[in-house]
């Protein structure tokens, strides 16, 4: 998996999959769906039917971005 580069979160749309929020934290897929499972991924997850969403605004803010 590409590690994402701070230029990249410029062009994320509102929320994103947890595959991207993983990819910007550098986690792995297995990882990144047994923290959100869990309870205890590293931001707030929405969920969706079955899917798994990440705002962007809390992304940008665990990463430090502004």
């Amino acid at each position: 998996m590409q590690t994402m580069r701070h230029e990249d979160l410029d062009t994320l749309p509102t929320v994103v999959s947890i595959m991207t929020a993983a990819r910007a934290l550098k986690l792995s897929r297995t990882y990144a769906y047994e923290l959100a499972r869990r309870g205890d991924f590293p931001c707030r997850i929405i969920r969706v039917g079955t899917a798994y969403r990440v705002p962007t605004a809390e992304l940008r803010k665990l990463l430090g971005v502004t």
